[in-house]
């Protein structure tokens, strides 16, 4: 639902923020006092042109913000979000801003990430459905027409079968078009994975650890150096002169001596044995290692081979081992599909025959139960125009079949609507009075109140030429609508404004030379008042008619 809506330097708006409600908030004031400024101003954040005509006299710039509590919002909106790289919504809240300048500048915000104006206008396809003098009416698209109805239908398990058949078709089309080539690049396929899978297979990666080879590498390119660094060590620990193991048994000896004279250093004895028994363990190592080194060449070069080849590998196919073994396995399997193409064909030809029926099979019950509830449907929006003062009107649902199927079927449909008798139906965004078509669809919307998942419903003039009884039914609808989901009407009508959950007033003041709008809140007497207005009439009936409205 829509929280809030700041705006600044918006025609006679200089700076206001509005907070609205759950449920049905009806928006009243006399004519010119702003009352549509508010519409305006949610289309603009939703990514309707501006005109810097709209700007504020005076100002360089306008600036207008919504919030919208995301909890309700059966939409994905998150994953969206983090599909087109913004931010994701804290706490259910969603933020939304638009500033335009006198110099043509745009700049949008989307929880405070720079974005564009497409995108602000698909994500208010999620949020806002605006019925009146504006565009943002997603009712008007052909494919969200064939979604409701759908969901009137319960047909969300057939939908998601048939989908899933055409997903499926079109793997295999796209596996079929891979073997179906011409001789000369089915050759030159041939050769190139016949070469990839041998050179693969020839450096028999499955026996090889890279880190021991690099390893080994590394000890055979430095053999001389390690050969003179272990040969000193070892000197230095067996030499004739000056040996650490010559100085151990000096030292032995005199400890051993230092012992006779204290028995208590026997301690001494113990860590001279240890000292002695490490340096010969290291003597032995040593001398084991020295005659490992090998001083070969021949392997040397040999090692060097093989890894250049792994680095050759890596670069073609790589960048791991891993991923050049994977490659590889891949490769053969290709090879192995190639190599028996016309079997392979002639089995994906008949997989794709099997799925087309299927697909036309699962097709024809989706059409056939959409036309069972095309009469239902039409029978219960005829029933809501009427009551909404369209006496003689008729609506229905066109549908027509497509030899190419879409990821909902085959059909194709238009919700269409004639408003006098005699007169050819024609489709919804063909109807030219932006009252007329607010009424039909709240006619719509009623009916289709819990299949439509848009959270917002904006009904600007769906009172025009409209009165008595008929007002009061739109009143109604318009609070049966709001169970749902949450409700914004502009009217100037009492018995549509008298139904509302909760009520804003526009109106007009003069500060400082300058005419301002404002909008408030209004309850209790004052709202009273207001109805009282809106009646236009004076004295204690006209008051007991307005506070027997409130109170229906």
């Amino acid at each position: 639902m829509l929280s809030a809506l700041r705006i600044k330097n918006l025609a006679l708006v200089e700076d206001l923020t509005v907070e609205f409600q759950p449920g049905y908030n009806a928006i009243t004031g006399e004519t010119g006092a702003g009352k549509s400024i508010l519409i305006g101003a949610l289309s603009l954040v939703l990514g309707e042109r501006a005109s810097k005509s709209l700007i504020r006299s005076g100002a360089d710039k306008s600036t207008v913000e919504a919030v919208f509590d995301t909890r309700q919002i059966k939409s994905p909106i998150n994953r969206w979000l983090d599909e087109n790289g913004l931010e994701e919504c804290e706490d259910h809240q969603l933020f939304l801003k638009r500033t335009f300048s006198a110099g043509g500048t745009n700049r949008q915000f989307i929880n405070g990430s720079a974005t564009s104006l497409n995108h602000l206008a698909q994500i208010g396809e999620w949020l806002v459905d605006i019925h009146g003098p504006h565009d943002h009416q997603s009712l008007l698209h052909p494919n969200r027409q064939l979604a409701l109805l759908d969901a009137y239908a319960g047909l969300d398990k057939d939908i998601a079968a048939f989908t899933a058949l055409l997903r499926e078709r079109k793997e295999v089309e796209t596996e079929r078009a891979d073997l179906i080539v011409d001789e000369q690049t089915y050759e030159q396929q041939l050769d190139l994975l016949r070469f990839q899978v041998k050179e693969i297979a020839a450096a028999h990666l499955a026996e090889l650890n890279e880190e021991e080879l690099e390893q080994e590498h590394q000890r055979s390119s430095n053999a001389s150096q390690l050969t003179h660094l272990a040969g000193s060590t070892l000197d230095l620990l067996t030499g004739e002169s000056e040996s650490l193991t010559s100085q151990l048994t000096s030292i032995s000896r005199q400890i051993h001596s230092l012992h006779q004279i204290d028995p208590a250093a026997e301690n001494l004895i113990e860590l001279q044995e240890q000292a002695s028994g490490v340096i010969q363990e290291l003597q032995t190592e040593l001398s084991a290692y020295l005659d490992r080194i090998e001083l070969n060449p021949e392997r040397l070069l040999e090692l060097e081979e093989q890894i250049d080849a792994l680095q050759s590998l890596k670069r073609k196919y790589g960048p791991s081992l891993e991923d050049v073994v994977q490659f590889g396995e891949k490769a053969a399997d290709k090879l192995s599909s190639l190599e028996s193409r016309d079997a392979e064909v002639s089995r994906l030809n008949a997989e794709l025959e099997r799925l087309s029926k299927e697909l036309i099979k699962t097709g024809k019950t989706i059409t056939s139960k959409r036309k069972k509830v095309i009469g239902k449907l039409s029978k219960e929006v005829v029933k809501q125009l009427r009551a909404l003062g369209f006496k003689q009107s008729e609506f229905d649902v066109a549908l027509e079949s497509m030899d190419t199927p879409t990821q909902n079927g085959f059909d194709r449909i238009e919700f269409q609507f004639a408003p006098n008798p005699g007169e050819p139906s024609q489709p919804l965004r063909a109807i030219a009075s932006s009252g007329e078509m607010a009424r039909v669809m709240l006619a719509i919307k009623t009916v289709l109140a819990e299949q439509d998942r848009v959270p917002l419903l904006i009904f600007d003039e769906v009172d025009a030429n409209v009165g008595g009884e008929t007002a009061h039914v739109v009143g109604e609808k318009m609070s049966r609508i709001a169970r749902n989901r949450q409700v914004l009407c502009v009217t100037h009508l009492a018995q549509v404004a008298a139904a509302a959950d909760h009520h804003q007033v526009a109106s007009k003041e003069v500060t400082k030379g300058r005419t301002l709008s404002t909008i408030k809140p209004v309850a209790g007497n004052d709202r009273v008042n207001e109805v009282v207005r809106m009646l236009g009439g004076k004295g204690e009936a006209v008051i007991k008619h307005a506070e027997q409205l409130l109170k229906m």
